[in-house]
């Protein structure tokens, strides 16, 4: 029974991780598609206005919403990947030496 349990709560946690990692790959979609269009009405506004090219991609408020919602993106990547995507928080070397001996292990096994 309590092994149920346990499964079922493993189940929990490891949905509302993928709803979680789902939701940045969302939002980072948006952000790319909406960024575009932003720069894009930007651009052309600034070249009918008169401005050459390199005035113009030289104009912050091109880059301005990509910088600024780049910051909000930014947090939202180490809210749902957290320090530990980074690398080397606690345990690092650990698990890292673990795995490459689980790889080598299986090329081992592979190979014979």
């Amino acid at each position: 029974m309590e092994n149920n349990y346990l499964k079922e709560e493993s189940f929990i946690r490891a949905k509302k991780r993928v709803k979680a990692i789902k939701g940045f790959y969302v939002h980072l979609i948006v952000f790319i598609i909406v960024n575009i269009f932003i720069s894009g009405v930007i651009i052309f506004g600034l070249t009918q206005s008169g401005y050459d090219l390199v005035d113009t991609f030289s104009n912050f408020g091109v880059y301005s919403t990509w910088f600024f919602w780049g910051i909000g993106m930014f947090f939202h990547w180490l809210g749902v990947f957290g320090f530990k995507s980074i690398g080397f928080g606690s345990g690092w070397e650990e698990r890292k030496i673990k795995e490459l001996m689980d790889k080598e292990d299986e090329k081992r096994k592979n190979f014979k």
